[in-house]
């Protein structure tokens, strides 16, 4: 009894508890924000979806998507590099396949456009060149023509992003050019080989030191060689003697620096693309820093 007592007490205190103006208006807001919002996030999850389910039928309904997708090297946590475009001629004696890079999510869309520009440009180069040479063999009697050009991507970090572009012409005595970039990858810059010194002297230090490494190569190895100066080898004008400014390079897995020389730069064509690992300690007191190269 005396319970009852209390909880008839409770009620009619509750129902006495002045009701504060404008509650009305306050209760209606928040009711009106928390449907927005809960629209908002219904509508991001069906887009989400959407884009899924167009993913997922462009798998199922084009096995060469499919395919390409399924080779795409995936860089940090979005960035990728896909094969945007092909130029392809399959003749008797005339043969081009030139795959077009492009870079996606890099995180700064200016220097995304204007890697992508540049690659772009550079195949459709090399595609206009061929074809030329193609009309003018076929109008000159005949002949043969052939040309191949790719990418690889060498290095994909947590910071850095190196992408070599090959060009090989298939026909006679071939020859092959690799162009690399390195990107920053956190702080969107496009590293050049001057950028990563405080002056000129790293051209020096690496030109030796590339000396040194073929000297020793063709001591190890019989079957190679190289034209520079030493190992039994007379002063000629095809002799390696210094690396350019701007010389073609990457960064490697490893944080170390690789200087590349395309086919019949420094070596006959049996030698192909040639590459030296530069030791870090050897350049480390003319690095600006040792926050891409280690």
């Amino acid at each position: 009894m005396k319970m009852d007592n209390k909880l008839n007490e409770l009620k009619r205190q509750y129902r006495e508890i002045p009701i504060p103006e404008g509650l009305d208006n306050i209760i209606d807001e928040a009711i009106s924000k928390h449907v927005h919002r809960k629209r908002i996030r219904i509508r991001w999850i069906a887009a989400a979806a959407a884009i899924a389910i167009l993913y997922i039928s462009a798998l199922n309904i084009s096995p060469s998507f499919a395919n390409a997708s399924s080779k795409w090297p995936v860089i940090g946590p979005l960035a990728k590099v896909l094969t945007i475009r092909e130029y392809k001629v399959e003749e008797p004696t005339y043969k081009a396949h030139i795959q077009v890079p492009a870079i996606a999510d890099l995180g700064d869309k200016s220097l995304e456009q204007q890697l992508n520009n540049k690659y772009s440009a550079e195949s459709k180069r090399l595609y206009d060149e061929f074809m030329a040479e193609m009309d003018d063999l076929k109008k000159n009697g005949g002949g043969e023509a052939g040309v191949e050009s790719g990418y690889v991507v060498k290095t994909d970090t947590d910071r850095l992003l190196s992408i070599g572009r090959y060009v090989a012409n298939t026909v006679g005595s071939s020859s092959t050019t690799f162009r690399y970039d390195t990107v920053d990858k956190v702080n969107h810059v496009l590293i050049t080989l001057p950028s990563l010194f405080k002056d000129d002297r790293y051209i020096d230090l690496i030109s030796n030191n590339i000396k040194e490494q073929m000297i020793a190569r063709m001591k190890q190895d019989k079957n190679s060689f190289f034209w520079v100066t030493g190992n039994g080898q007379q002063e000629s004008d095809l002799n390696f003697r210094t690396i350019e400014k701007d010389s073609n390079f990457y960064i490697n897995t490893d944080n170390k620096l690789v200087i590349s020389f395309d086919k019949y730069a420094v070596a006959p064509g049996s030698m192909g693309i040639v590459e030296f690992v530069i030791p870090t300690e050897l350049i480390a007191d003319v690095l600006v820093n040792q926050a891409y190269v280690k």
